[in-house]
């Protein structure tokens, strides 16, 4: 088979500071910006990976999410609980500085894991987990 990933979903409960973040925070293009009865979905992706982007998206209003399950959402959401994606980068370090230069909540400084691996950790104006690893040479 051959299948590639093409899109993530993360939601986004403020169109304008997750734009901010993506675009001018992260450097990612805007590669759509859909509008529809005041939601906004908002599609972005690293500059250079056209077939890879990130969709940021209203939370809770697929059809059939009750309000119960509305108000799980933003409870998740605003633990930092409900979405994370996992980013890659060619100078972990120089990245984090650059991050934290910025606006931008830290997590977790780059730190060398036990399962091999060297990462740092934002989050995002949604509450998202936003790890960011050395990419494996």
């Amino acid at each position: 088979m051959d299948i590639s990933i093409h899109a993530s979903f993360l939601p986004q409960d403020d169109p304008e500071a997750a734009l901010a973040f993506y675009r001018d925070t992260l450097g990612f293009e805007v590669r759509g910006d859909v509008g529809y009865e005041g939601m906004r979905w908002i599609t972005v992706g690293p500059a250079g990976q056209p077939g890879v982007s990130i969709v940021l998206h209203p939370p809770g209003v697929d059809p059939g999410v009750t309000d119960d399950e509305r108000r799980v959402i933003a409870e998740m959401m605003a633990k930092g609980t409900y979405g994370s994606i996992l980013l890659s980068t060619a100078d972990i370090d120089g990245t984090f500085e650059r991050l934290q230069a910025t606006d931008a909540e830290v997590v977790q400084e780059p730190t060398d894991q036990p399962y091999g691996v060297r990462d740092c950790a934002f989050r995002d104006p949604a509450g998202n987990m936003v790890r960011i690893q050395q990419q494996q040479r």
